[in-house]
């Protein structure tokens, strides 16, 4: 899944939307049986103030459910395809290669959603702090980008190439 440089339109591969797609009809199947069916179970174990596994199946509930908030909102709004990329520009969707001031090594990522998680290499949100700073920049470009500790750090894009899935 990329995010396109337009915060409100999500591009999925056909291959992302339909493994969403499966994880929402589960959860809005079998998956909501089964925890309806822990929560049953935990209630007739008694007194539902000191039922801990009552607690937990209720809880486990509620984050089903935000799940499945999560994916139909997602699955509602995406586009299914490849998002408009600019071999050179760097954008969600992106493979980026980036050296950091200080350091000869180099490093490879895709730029793109945590929903693309499975992909073979490391996956960094457009959102993040080095994500944000870099997104939008062409390849030679220097710029810094926030630490947690308050400090900043200089990046060098030294390639940006739309993801293959290799």
């Amino acid at each position: 899944m990329t995010q396109t440089r337009d915060d409100n339109v999500t591009w999925l591969t056909q291959e992302a939307h339909d493994r969403l797609k499966s994880e929402l009809d589960h959860l809005t199947g079998s998956g909501r049986v089964e925890i309806a069916e822990k929560i049953e179970a935990a209630r007739e174990e008694g007194d539902l103030k000191e039922n801990g596994g009552y607690h937990a199946a209720k809880e486990e509930q509620g984050k089903l459910e935000a799940r499945i908030i999560q994916l139909t909102e997602l699955l509602r709004t995406a586009k299914v395809g490849e998002a408009p990329r600019t071999e050179g520009v760097v954008g969600p969707g992106m493979t980026i290669t980036v050296k950091f001031a200080g350091d000869d090594e180099e490093i490879t990522f895709l730029l793109a959603s945590r929903e693309e998680s499975g992909a073979p290499i490391d996956v960094y949100s457009p959102k993040s702090p080095l994500g944000a700073a870099i997104n939008g920049k062409r390849v030679g470009e220097e710029v810094s980008y926030p630490l947690p500790n308050g400090k900043t750090l200089g990046v060098e894009i030294i390639d940006a190439v739309p993801y293959t899935g290799v």
